[in-house]
């Protein structure tokens, strides 16, 4: 079995929100010349190819690289965070109906995420509660700021208490990443910024005493961890020398969370996977492709076949931790 947690689907017809709400940069689905457009308000934001809203060609891939189950999430820039409570939890609701009503239809083949309007704590426990008990979905996807607040804002805790409660797994995603506006020159936002933006991601959560305080939540995070397992060393040795700066809100050293939550295997390298190994440990990464996107990985668990890490760590890698990160395998 070949689970793939970190893959994506976006619906083939969206409404036009920024028609409706009259205001922002909501993403909607054009279908021109053969081609599908997704619109950020009047601007073409990226050009998607069926395989990211069609059932076929993805089964069909599916099919083609051996992945039994693909844990399908919404693309991040329409976790809409920026936009009214309300109407981020209208767009939320829409892309979880959507992600369940596709589960329905190939349950062996696909497991759901949910995705919750964290502008608003009250509404996004709604809505995860919504997604756990009636969508019967394992999990969310959130993102790694949520309108330039980290993950350690105090704000949130009701948020993580409710997830932890429900059983509800987390999987953790850049987007909107630090300085942006600064670096796109070179895609340097999705090169650079990313990584560093999933390591800002977990050095909030474990700074500010999520993990601490919520020691049962499940929290994977996306593309190995970002930057966060290569700087771990730097990390640590702030935390150690500067801890009035650092150690302000949780005493316990960063290294202690290692092997406390989970991270995909997105790294692309192998002298990088075998770092993610040594730091993480086989107990807590999942196969991750970012499917369908050119980021990701052609053919998902490649890297960890040529690893050649012996079958009783490639069944971890390929499905059993990825059961354990979503409550299907204690």
């Amino acid at each position: 079995m070949i689970i793939d947690i970190h893959t994506h689907i976006l619906p083939e017809k969206m409404p036009n929100w920024v028609q409706k709400f009259g205001y922002g940069e909501f993403i909607h689905l054009e279908h021109r010349d053969c081609q599908a457009c997704m619109m950020k308000g009047d601007k073409v934001f990226r050009v998607v190819e069926e395989n990211c809203y069609k059932l076929e060609p993805r089964l069909r891939e599916m099919d083609e690289t051996d992945v039994t189950i693909q844990v399908l999430s919404t693309i991040p820039v329409l976790f809409n965070y920026w936009a009214k409570p309300g109407d981020g939890l209208e767009t939320s609701r829409f892309f979880n109906d959507h992600i369940a009503e596709t589960v329905s239809k190939e349950p062996k083949r696909f497991m759901g995420l949910g995705t919750v309007p964290l502008q608003d704590v009250s509404l996004a426990i709604t809505e995860m509660e919504r997604c756990v008990k009636e969508l019967k979905m394992p999990g969310l996807e959130i993102g790694s700021n949520i309108n330039g607040e980290n993950l350690s804002e105090k704000k949130f805790f009701p948020f993580y208490e409710a997830a932890e409660k429900l059983g509800c797994a987390l999987f953790v995603h850049p987007w909107e990443m630090m300085g942006e506006k600064q670096v796109e020159k070179y895609w340097l936002p999705w090169l650079v910024g990313m990584p560093a933006e999933t390591s800002r991601a977990i050095c909030s959560m474990i700074f500010g005493g999520v993990f601490e305080h919520f020691p049962k939540l499940r929290v994977a995070f996306a593309h190995g961890g970002g930057s966060f397992p290569f700087t771990i060393g730097r990390i640590g040795h702030g935390f150690e020398v500067r801890p009035d700066l650092v150690a302000i809100d949780n005493k316990v050293h960063p290294s202690e969370y290692l092997g406390k939550f989970w991270v995909d295997s997105l790294v692309h390298d192998k002298r990088a996977f075998a770092l993610l190994m040594d730091v993480i440990g086989e107990e807590k990464i999942c196969l991750g492709s970012d499917y369908p996107f050119l980021l990701g990985e052609e053919k998902p668990g490649k890297l960890i076949s040529r690893m050649k890490l012996g079958k009783k760590v490639e069944k971890k890698l390929f499905s059993k931790n990825a059961l354990k990160w979503l409550g299907r395998l204690v």
